[in-house]
């Protein structure tokens, strides 16, 4: 199986992971991290991941599978407003969401998103 490992400038590859991986049919996205309230940061994390799977050559429309990492549960209500709001119309993709004891990007991180997309 051929394995394409994706990023840019602006998603740069680190030594610890790539931003998306893209096998044949799926784009595996690393998780976006967004800060400050949780709509803002809910948006930088959507809108991130957006960019990192057009980059693959993928879409949010193609998602199929979204992993959500919160600071706090007590956000899941409000992330929910942004986060349907930000995603094409129709049904949504499969879900997880939990709570993460800390998350990458500092003490204001507020949630990581990643995704599984079609290519």
């Amino acid at each position: 199986m051929s394995k394409q490992i994706i990023g840019n400038d602006k998603y740069p590859l680190k030594p610890h992971n790539s931003p998306a991986v893209k096998v044949p049919g799926l784009v595996f996205a690393s998780g976006q991290v967004g800060s400050g309230d949780i709509a803002t940061a809910t948006t930088q994390s959507i809108t991130a991941l957006k960019e990192v799977l057009e980059l693959a050559g993928s879409s949010l429309d193609k998602v199929v599978k979204f992993n959500i990492f919160l600071k706090d549960m007590d956000d899941m209500l409000p992330m929910n407003e942004t986060f349907v709001s930000l995603l094409p119309e129709g049904p949504k993709p499969a879900r997880t969401c939990v709570q993460a004891a800390r998350l990458p990007g500092g003490p204001d991180a507020r949630i990581e998103i990643e995704a599984i997309a079609t290519a």
